[in-house]
């Protein structure tokens, strides 16, 4: 279930943007940066884009991999895997070279989060689009409050870090502070969505419901997603930034 909001949420949110931004039909490069099993950088190869996949986790390339030789061809020859980091993107790429930069959830794991905004600002051509999806440090509270654990949420209030439900100490990023590095690093924050308001406490094995109860489940998040005050207490933020021409 909350994989399937956000994998959904963050498609819609996505295709919005590169629909606002870029002319209709254009291929656009594109640059997945920490793409885990591929979910979005294959759903744009697909969509004809010519895509970059980044990941430094040799399990989850195994995976992508794996995904894309049951592809058509021509999907397959439009999407390349590199082994790498986040913060390595200059020793791959040159600057300007991709249309779109993708990072959704990397950057909880990121110490060193400024200096790898700005390396990835660097990959986009004038006008590209940075896309980011990061855990909501604002809204930390919020899940352990409605399950009931009013330990961990009185803790919540006073950090910006987390366990995971992988078991990983992690870092959640406050709005504000993105806004301030984006606009420091020439690609300023265009617009910004919440992701899971309502699923977040979800267990971790909850299957989506079907049919049409799954679709007004998604037209609720997406509606939430967009509309103050909820999103800015949504899991998740995807924030949209563009590189100054």
């Amino acid at each position: 279930m909350r994989n399937t909001v956000r994998q959904e949420l963050v498609a819609r949110q996505l295709d919005e943007q590169l629909a606002a931004r870029f002319p209709v039909g254009q291929r656009l490069r594109v640059l997945d940066v920490g793409m885990g099993q591929g979910t979005q950088a294959l759903r744009l190869a697909r969509a004809g884009h010519k895509v970059t996949g980044l990941e430094s986790d040799a399990g989850m390339l195994r995976v992508a991999r794996e995904a894309l030789t049951h592809e058509p061809e021509g999907i397959r020859e439009r999407f390349r895997m590199i082994e790498g980091d986040g913060l390595d993107t200059g020793v791959h790429f040159l600057p300007g070279s991709f249309d779109v930069v993708l990072c959704h959830g990397v950057l909880m794991y990121v110490e060193e989060r400024d200096a790898m905004l700005a390396g990835l600002a660097r990959m986009l051509a004038p006008g590209g689009l940075l896309s980011l999806l990061v855990r909501n440090a604002d809204a930390l509270a919020m899940r352990s409050g409605l399950s009931g654990d009013w330990d961990a949420a009185l803790t919540a209030f006073d950090t910006d870090t987390y366990t995971n439900r992988l078991g990983l100490q992690v870092r959640g990023d406050r709005l504000a502070s993105l806004t301030a590095t984006l606009a420091g690093i020439a690609a300023p924050l265009h617009a910004w969505y919440g992701v899971r308001v309502f699923t977040d406490t979800s267990a971790d094995d909850a299957e989506p419901p079907s049919g049409d109860e799954l679709t007004r489940l998604l037209a609720a998040e997406d509606r939430a997603g967009r509309s103050d005050p909820y999103r800015s207490v949504a899991a998740l933020l995807h924030l949209c930034g563009v590189r100054g021409q």
